[in-house]
């Protein structure tokens, strides 16, 4: 009787391993916490200009909605990662430092850098 429940018990801990694992390579668990959470989109009226930032460390798209949420917090900026090549577009309707942008990210958990000639005006 004992060996049916630890028997039970492995097969239980296996299942739920391999069901989190496939969740994991599908996109929906995250490496990160991930979940179903979608940030709020941001749309400027007037865009100055874009520039484009390298961040490191994104993985998946948790990570993905964590940087753009951390930069449309900002006001007269809106961001667009493009997770696949580890950018981060971010459009300006307003002067906004770009340290400002580069520590709020770094808070966050992901360091980033200004591509050289990134902005276009």
């Amino acid at each position: 009787m004992e060996n049916c429940i630890i028997i039970i018990i492995l097969l239980l801990a296996a299942g739920i391993g391999i069901f989190q694992t496939v969740r994991h390579f599908r996109n929906r668990g995250g490496c990160c916490g991930g979940g179903g959470y979608r940030p709020k989109g941001k749309k400027l009226k007037n865009i100055l200009y874009t520039k484009t930032f390298r961040v490191e460390g994104m993985h998946c798209d948790h990570c993905k909605n964590r940087v753009e949420e951390a930069v449309n917090d900002i006001k007269g900026i809106a961001g667009k990662v493009n997770l696949k090549k580890g950018e981060l577009s971010v459009s300006y309707a307003e002067e906004v430092e770009d340290t400002r942008i580069l520590e709020r990210l770094a808070r966050a958990g992901y360091p980033a850098f200004p591509e050289p000639e990134s902005e276009n005006k």
